[in-house]
């Protein structure tokens, strides 16, 4: 393949990834290509991050490739993960409605690219196109229920449940089905997994080697193959 015809390619595929987003949702694509045009392209190593907790938030990104964390440090140190976001995600959409600080840091779990829209350029269509202020506003609806979801998890279930769940959500979003089961390159390190689920690190791996002598999984490096889901949503709950 030629590198125009691979730019195309690469090109074809970043416009799927975006019609998933909630920003360009309610587009057509004549429409679709106006507002990608106003976007910024930004490429992240691992480890970069594209905004600290505190700094100004005036723009938001859709996460056209890898994964990036959300995530916020107390006073002592300790770190708690809030999130990880990956291809067709939103990133600092609550800030189009809320203008202030950002409330968490994101840095790149792995290699990441996204597209950058300020608040600017962006209000026009929210003005002339309700519609897309509808789904952004969805958007941020289910980012408040998973939060909300997360809470409840923290005080009424226990940390091998919080595990199950995190790595069902996980595989929803980011599995892929193999001959032995669910492929699932999760891309974070045994601390950042215990951030996830809000316990030490101990605990976590605990209740990881349990449900591996059970069956119910096979764990790798960043990732884990889910063998077992029915078992895994019944300890879920």
């Amino acid at each position: 393949m030629t590198l125009h015809g691979l730019a195309d390619k690469e090109r074809e595929l970043v416009d799927d990834v975006l019609r998933r987003a909630p920003l360009f949702a309610a587009l057509d694509d004549e429409q679709a290509a106006e507002l990608r045009g106003s976007m910024t392209e930004i490429t992240l190593a691992r480890g970069e991050t594209l905004f600290h907790e505190g700094d100004p938030g005036d723009r938001l990104y859709v996460v056209t490739e890898g994964k990036v964390k959300l995530h916020r440090t107390s006073p002592d140190g300790r770190e708690n993960m809030l999130a990880v976001l990956g291809a067709g995600e939103l990133i600092g959409e609550l800030s189009l409605f809320d203008p202030g600080p950002r409330t968490a840091t994101a840095t790149a779990l792995t290699e990441v690219r996204l597209l950058g829209l300020g608040h600017g350029d962006l209000q026009p269509w929210l003005n002339v196109r309700p519609e897309v202020a509808a789904a952004l506003l969805r958007a941020v609806a289910r980012r408040l229920r998973r939060t909300n979801d997360n809470m409840s998890d923290l005080v009424f279930s226990d940390v091998p449940g919080r595990v199950a769940k995190a790595l069902l959500d996980l595989s929803r979003r980011f599995g892929v089905q193999s001959d032995e089961g669910i492929h699932v390159v999760h891309d974070l390190t045994q601390e950042e997994l215990a951030q996830l689920v809000g316990a030490s690190r101990e605990t976590v791996n605990k209740a990881l080697a349990d449900f591996a002598a059970r069956g119910w999984l096979r764990l790798e490096a960043r990732a884990v193959i889910l063998l077992d889901i029915e078992r895994l949503a019944r300890r879920s709950r």
